[in-house]
C-alpha cells in the first residue's frame, strides 16, 4: 500500500491507497511544528488506529506547499517505511506541461490536480480547490496547466471577518436556512457561504468566457467542497481525494 500526503498551509491530508482504492484517510494540523521523530510517532499512531503497522506501507509520496514540513515528513516516512518518499513538485518528471510564465513556482498541489484531472476525465477541466486559499486550475485534456486564479479561502475570509470586527463572534460555517438572516450568526453564515458559492460560479464563468471552453468540466476538491456543492451552479463533480489521487499517480509514474 502507498501512503500519500497533501501538505497545505493549514491542514495536511493523507490517504493510504491499496492500488487505486483509498483504504484509510486522515486530516491533521499543518501549522504545529513537528520533528521527524514526532512525525514518525504520528504516522505509527494513525496506522495503528486502523489496525495496521508500518510494514503494510510499501512506499510514500508527498506534495507540499510548506517547505519546512516537507523534509521532516519525508525523513519520518523513510524511517518508518524503509524507502525514500517520492516528492511531487515542479521538478518531478511527470507527463504534464506547465504552460505558465514561472513554472517552477507552481504549487505542488496544482501539479497533482493537473495530473489527476487530465487522466481521470480526459477533457478540459477547471479544478476548484477549496483550502486555505481557493485556487482555480485550468487544465487541458492533454495535461497542460495553463494558469488559473488564487483567492482567499472560505475559512480564511471568515476568520479575517471575525478577527477584524470585534462585535461579530466566530460562527460555525453550517449552511444557513435562508439567504436573508434575522440573527447575526445567520447573516454571517449566509454571507460567507453564499458569497463563496457565488464567487465560485462567477469566476468559473469568467474563466470559461476567456478560455473559450464552455464544455470544460468543473471539479471541486478540498475540505469545504462537499459543503459548498449544493449552493454552486457550476460544479459538475466533487472529488475530495483528487489531489491525493494525483500524488498516487505521480508515485506510480516515477517509481515504475
Amino acid at each position: 500500500m502507498i501512503l500519500t500526503f497533501d501538505v497545505g498551509n493549514t491542514e495536511t491530508t493523507a490517504a493510504l491507497f491499496d492500488q487505486d482504492t483509498v483504504r484509510a484517510h486522515w486530516r491533521v494540523t499543518t501549522n504545529l511544528p513537528r520533528t521527524s521523530d514526532e512525525f514518525s510517532l504520528l504516522l505509527r499512531s494513525l496506522l495503528h488506529a486502523e489496525g495496521m503497522t508500518p510494514a503494510a506501507v510499501t512506499g510514500s509520496a508527498i506534495c507540499s506547499v510548506v517547505p519546512p514540513v516537507t523534509q521532516p515528513l519525508a525523513q519520518a516516512c523513510e524511517d518508518c517505511f524503509g524507502t525514500a518518499s517520492v516528492l511531487i513538485d515542479a521538478h518531478a518528471n511527470l507527463p504534464i506541461r506547465l504552460e505558465v510564465d514561472e513554472p517552477l513556482t507552481v504549487g505542488a498541489d496544482r501539479i497533482a490536480n493537473t495530473l489527476a484531472a487530465s487522466r481521470i476525465w480526459k477533457r478540459d477541466a477547471i479544478v476548484v480547490d477549496l483550502g486555505t486559499a481557493t485556487t482555480y486550475d485550468c487544465i487541458t485534456k492533454d495535461g497542460a496547466f495553463i494558469g488559473g486564479i488564487i483567492q482567499p479561502g472560505v475559512q480564511t475570509s471568515a476568520e479575517t471577518l471575525f478577527r477584524r470586527t470585534s462585535q461579530l463572534a466566530a460562527t460555525e460555517l453550517i449552511p444557513p436556512k435562508k439567504v436573508i438572516g434575522t440573527r447575526t450568526d445567520e447573516c454571517i453564515r449566509s454571507g460567507v457561504l453564499y458569497g463563496a458559492a457565488d464567487s465560485i460560479d462567477g469566476l468559473v464563468t469568467r474563466i470559461r468566457d476567456e478560455w473559450g471552453v464552455a464544455s470544460s468540466i468543473v471539479v471541486a476538491t478540498g475540505g469545504l467542497a462537499e459543503s459548498l456543492r449544493p449552493f454552486c451552479r457550476t460544479l459538475d463533480e466533487v472529488d475530495p481525494f483528487l489531489t491525493l489521487k494525483g500524488v498516487k499517480m505521480g508515485y506510480d509514474i516515477l517509481t515504475y
